[in-house]
């Protein structure tokens, strides 16, 4: 299992019972207590110097009526959990606001013209995995896009910097590499816009700042 950030996490029912014995300021939630009994699942999220060496690092962010909390915790042990795969747009679009619903289709178009399908996280992702009310009027649609190159980045930056302007909601997200390093598309905008060769990535370990061009040198090595 690659540990990526923004990676889904399913946990079983008796793997979720031994957590909530460890921890017992969620067991007391009852909306955490039983997560696993309706399928749902946690993030994989950034390694802090607290956790300790092999754990897995997770987060669960709780829906606004249980107070928006964003709950970290880690699994000691990989016995009863496995990776799901990302939820692409195209399926949690469904789920989001009607007034989102032309901006999301051009999203989508923009995507399958620089062949890059977007998938979703935050707010979106949440209500769509588990029918809670994560979205409000103020929500943010986070999306990760993963571009093949340093033209498509170009590209797709500009084309959501064209959209946001005008678009009801903000849309927000990263551009996402394969070793789970991730810009903010903003950032990436900005750096392009300005000529600069550097942007700030995040990754599991930390946050750095790195030559773009680096960042394609990792397609390279695992394509």
């Amino acid at each position: 299992m690659i540990l990526q950030r923004h990676s889904l996490i399913a946990v079983t029912v008796t793997a979720w019972q031994e957590l909530m014995h460890l921890r017992a300021d969620l067991a007391e939630i009852p909306l955490v207590a039983e997560w696993s009994l309706h399928g749902r699942p946690v993030i994989v999220r950034r390694r802090t110097p607290c956790d300790a060496e092999g754990v897995l690092p997770v987060a669960l962010p709780l829906p606004p009526s249980w107070g928006k909390r964003r709950l970290a915790f880690t699994i000691a042990s990989f016995v009863g959990v496995s990776q799901r795969p990302a939820v692409a747009l195209t399926d949690a679009g469904q789920n989001a606001p009607e007034s989102w619903h032309p901006t999301i289709q051009d999203l989508l178009k923009m995507g399958a013209k620089l062949g890059v399908a977007p998938h979703v996280y935050g707010a979106l992702l949440w209500q769509h995995l588990t029918g809670l009310s994560y979205l409000s009027m103020s929500s943010d649609v986070d999306l990760l896009w993963r571009p093949p190159d340093q033209r498509t980045a170009d590209l797709l930056a500009e084309e959501l910097f064209q959209l946001d302007a005008y678009a009801p909601v903000r849309i927000d997200g990263e551009l996402e590499f394969p070793d789970g390093a991730g810009v903010n598309w903003r950032e990436w905008h900005a750096a392009q816009r300005g000529n600069m060769g550097e942007v700030l990535v995040k990754t599991m370990d930390s946050v750095e700042i790195r030559p773009t061009a680096s960042l394609f040198d990792t397609f390279a090595r695992c394509s």
